[in-house]
């Protein structure tokens, strides 16, 4: 090997030593060997790591996990499972290693009602002891059911979702709107956003309760419509997002400026939101009246409910515009609504409508009266005076009530 010297006069020639090839050459231990390159972990690695952790756990309790448990560790190794028996492709991958106990192969289907009852001659059915039954056993999620509560899905409509997502950015980007930490399961109610590990996510719909068997106790579960930012969405229960949102540290979109004692907490439920509305109508019946506007109650945000309001007679066969929004919150919102409906009874707009099938229709949540009575309105059913005062149509004002009136 040839380099040139310091002075740069020309080539210097350096020999290896005679013996270097022999020292290599009785290294037995391996001691001059080069370390090798730590091998990159592989979804493959880390779905068997995943895996043997519940054959451990097998293992160690005899029993699989429980996914229904109010143990975090066992029931995150439970959900898992289920996980992987509702995924073809992880349970080919898997198979080779389940040879213990057997935790990827399905049951038998029973042929007969003889296999179901285990092909004994005794009257099994006829339960006097009481050792049969089974109401108070916690039910246990199918692979099926718990696929389609864990794994997201593409939101085929999330076009009508999109637009608030960005709102709901632009008005955290303004301070119109603030992050605050979780406050329970009661504050998990339609129309609320919420953001779990860096994800905005809105919950688009509640479903009706349902009661389930939950470690011995009747529980009420209600089954969610949740909308990711990123385009997905899931069907949940609201247990189980509140459980996530705990655990992970997750945060509730809220309202700037509340004092600490106002934002909500877990007894505060979102109610709904009582909106007023403007018609955009080219008819020159509704063209001509001032001041008209619809009153209405949405338990989702309103933008979502009034995209199609040209089709809609609700609407007068027109698109409208948002002039109001009150999101209410601890509100039965349907008798608010009714009771702004009753404190403008008398400037009901009084017009039939043809809907898109030729049917006559008279919307019911439209009133003559200026915005700022609505307001006003609004602020004294809040504050319970509405009761103290009626509406003027000649002054066009709420006025109090006359004693004995």
């Amino acid at each position: 090997m040839s380099n040139p010297d310091a002075s740069g006069v020309g080539p210097i020639d350096f020999a290896f030593p005679a013996g270097l090839d022999a020292i290599f050459d009785s290294d037995d231990d391996g001691l001059l060997d080069a370390p090798e390159k730590t091998r990159k972990v592989t979804s493959s690695d880390r779905l068997e790591r995943a895996f043997l952790e519940i054959v451990e756990f097998r293992r160690a309790h005899g029993r699989t996990p429980d996914p229904q448990t109010r143990e975090i560790a066992e029931r995150k190794l439970g959900a898992r499972l289920d996980g992987i028996l509702g995924n073809d492709e992880k349970l080919n991958a898997l198979k080779p290693l389940d040879t213990e106990f057997g935790l990827l192969e399905p049951p038998d289907a029973p042929a007969s009602l003889d296999d179901l009852l285990g092909g004994d001659d005794l009257d099994l059915l006829a339960d006097e002891t009481g050792l049969l039954d089974v109401s108070d056993l916690p039910v246990r999620n199918t692979p099926n059911e718990i696929d389609s509560v864990a794994k997201r899905k593409k939101c085929e409509d999330f076009d009508q979702f999109e637009h608030l997502f960005r709102a709901k950015h632009a008005e955290l980007a303004q301070s119109g709107v603030q992050l605050a930490p979780f406050k329970g399961l009661k504050t998990v109610a339609e129309g609320r956003f919420f953001v779990l590990n860096g994800v905005m996510l809105f919950v688009a719909e509640v479903g009706e309760n349902r009661e389930m068997v939950v470690g011995g106790k009747p529980e009420q579960k209600q089954r969610l419509r949740v909308i990711f930012e990123n385009g997905t969405e899931s069907a949940m229960y609201r247990q189980s997002l509140s459980i996530r949102l705990f655990e992970q540290d997750g945060q509730a979109v809220v309202q700037t400026g509340l004092p600490d004692d106002e934002i909500l907490d877990g007894n505060d439920i979102a109610s709904g939101y009582i909106y007023v509305l403007r018609s955009r109508s080219d008819d020159p019946q509704i063209e001509q009246l001032k001041d008209l506007h619809k009153i209405g109650f949405s338990r989702g945000p309103v933008e979502k409910r009034i995209q199609n309001a040209e089709k809609s007679p609700t609407y007068l066969m027109a698109p409208v515009e948002v002039v109001a929004n009150y999101q209410t919150f601890n509100l039965n919102v349907v008798k608010f609504e009714n009771l702004l409906h009753r404190v403008f009874a008398e400037v009901r707009l009084d017009l039939t409508q043809i809907d898109r099938k030729g049917r006559d229709y008279d919307p019911s949540e439209w009133f003559v009266v200026p915005r700022n009575v609505i307001d006003q309105a609004v602020d004294l059913i809040v504050s319970g005076e509405i009761v103290n005062y009626v509406y003027d149509v000649q002054a066009q004002r709420l006025v109090g009530r006359k004693s004995g009136t």
